[in-house]
Order: structure tokens, then sequence, then C-alpha cells
């Protein structure tokens, strides 16, 4: 994962589970290498990602650390400080809706969308270290201008993600939800295996060629089949899109997304599950040459 820049925190602060891989993770069977291939894509290209589940233990920050490994080095992680935060660092927080003012350092790099990730270990009032009411509903909105957004929440159905933040005190607007990106739904089985059971792309407002708004529902990316205890995928339908998305040609995101699922497979099967280990063989994959430009369809 990019390094987390260093912020001050609240008093308290949770425990953190032990890292774990996202080879691990494909190992333990809770989503597959073909769903976290095409996760990768999308989260190297900084696209949202909110991880729900409904109850505790079943594994959101687990996975959500795990993911955030496919994140390009360069990519600044700003952990929002919960209760005590105050985004005098985020330049856009006024515009935003912020009632403060962002003061950052004089001889700081300045924070851009473009860059970074805003982390919310966990969009709820539970404890002071989580983000909730108007941090929330500038995390979301901060995701609606370009950042970065990786956070967790306990729901257990995209409908419920949307309606937690929806109602007040977070009170965010469905244009504003539409940018949530990719909405992953993980459940505890009655064995104690955990599954990722769907995994959603929240597809963003946009302006069509004549400047008319664009509102689509939400797509599917891959449910999980308690029957054969295996993962059905739906991407290929909305294949254009996250390839404009992440920059690439349709095509060209349809090869990627095998070339990592296969290089995923092989780190499963080598047993490269140690989380820098795996980091590192992630980091170290390179990407096939572009096929054609971006934009296309075809």
């Amino acid at each position: 994962m990019s390094d987390i820049l260093p912020r001050r925190r609240p008093s308290f602060q949770p425990r953190r589970p032990e890292p774990r891989s996202v080879v691990e993770l494909i190992g333990d069977g809770m989503l597959d290498a073909e769903l976290a291939a095409q996760l990768w894509l999308l989260i190297e290209a900084r696209v949202p990602i909110v991880v729900a589940a409904e109850d505790q233990g079943v594994g959101k920050s687990t996975m959500l650390g795990a993911l955030l490994d496919f994140l390009p080095p360069d990519v600044r992680v700003m952990e929002l400080a919960g209760e005590d935060e105050t985004f005098d660092w985020l330049p856009q927080a006024s515009e935003l809706g912020w009632p403060g003012t962002a003061r950052p350092a004089p001889d700081a790099d300045p924070v851009r969308p473009d860059t970074t990730v805003l982390l919310a270990l966990e969009l709820s009032d539970h404890t002071p270290a989580y983000t909730w009411g108007e941090g929330a509903r500038i995390a979301v909105r901060a995701a609606s201008i370009g950042y970065g957004l990786a956070a967790t929440i306990h729901a257990d159905s995209l409908d419920e993600v949307f309606d937690a933040l929806r109602r007040p005190p977070v009170r965010v607007t469905d244009d504003e939800l539409s940018h949530l990106g990719i909405v992953l739904v993980l459940r505890r089985l009655d064995d104690g295996r955990r599954r990722v059971v769907a995994a959603h792309y929240v597809r963003p407002v946009a302006r069509d060629v004549h400047g008319h708004l664009q509102r689509l529902g939400p797509a599917v990316l891959a449910t999980w089949d308690p029957e054969t205890d295996s993962f059905e995928h739906f991407g290929w339908g909305v294949t254009p899109e996250l390839a404009r998305r992440v920059g690439r040609h349709a095509g060209d995101f349809e090869i990627e997304v095998e070339r990592r699922r296969d290089h995923l497979d092989h780190l499963v099967a080598a047993g490269v599950t140690e989380p820098q280990p795996a980091r590192d063989a992630i980091h170290a994959y390179q990407p096939a040459p572009p096929v054609d430009a971006p934009g296309g369809d075809a």
C-alpha cells in the first residue's frame, strides 16, 4: 500500500487487524483472482472503494487494507482523523461545504485530487476515530471532484450503504453517492468462512455529448454463488465504461484483467501470501503495452 501520511490521530484508536495480502484472501476464497484483477485496475486508477459488512469481525478492514496494495506507490493516502478531523490540509474543503479553512504548511506539497486518496477507517459514529456526519459528507463530496476514497461501513447491501449516507447526519445527495465507485458487500457464512457476496460498480453522474445529465443505475461486477462456492462475473457488461474510467481501450482493459488474474493465480499457487512479498510482487507487475488508444468501445 502507498504510505499513509502521518497526521494527528484521536487519543482512542480501535485495534487494527493483522494485515493480510489480497493473495491470501484469494486463497481463502473471500474473492477470486478475476474479481481481484478487475479491482486492481480500478483501484490503481484511484476509483473510490467502500467495503461493507453488517456485523463486526467479517473482515471489512482486512479486505480494504489488502486491496489498497493495488495503489501505486506514489499515491498519497490521507487517513482521516475521525471526530478530530479539521480538513485544514484539503484545499477544496470550503467549496465542499466544510466550515473551516484549509491552512496547509507553507512548504507543504499541495494535496491534489489526481494524486490523493482519502482513507476513512470506518464511516460510522461508533468511536471518535471513525468518520461520520459532516466529515463523512466531505469525504464523499471529495470523491465527486476526483479524489480517491477508501472506506468501510456497516451495511449488508448496496441499498443499505446508500440509505445510511443519505440520512442525517451525513445527508449526501444521490448525485454525490454516484461517485462511490466500487462497493463490496462481505458476509460471514454459518461455517465461519467469509465471502464477498456482491461487488458493485456505482456509475457516476455524467453529461452526454449534448450536455444532458445521465444517471445510470449501479452495475453488478460479480456475485458469490453459495451452491458452488464460486463467483459469477458480470463486469463484461460495463467493460467500455470501466475502461474509460481508467483511461484504457476496452480491449486493452480485458487483456489486462486476464493478465493480472493469471499473475494473482500464480502468486496463490506459489504461496506468496505474506503481505510484504505479495505487495512487492504486485508492484513489480509490468502491464502489457496498450493495443489501442483509450476511449474506444471495440
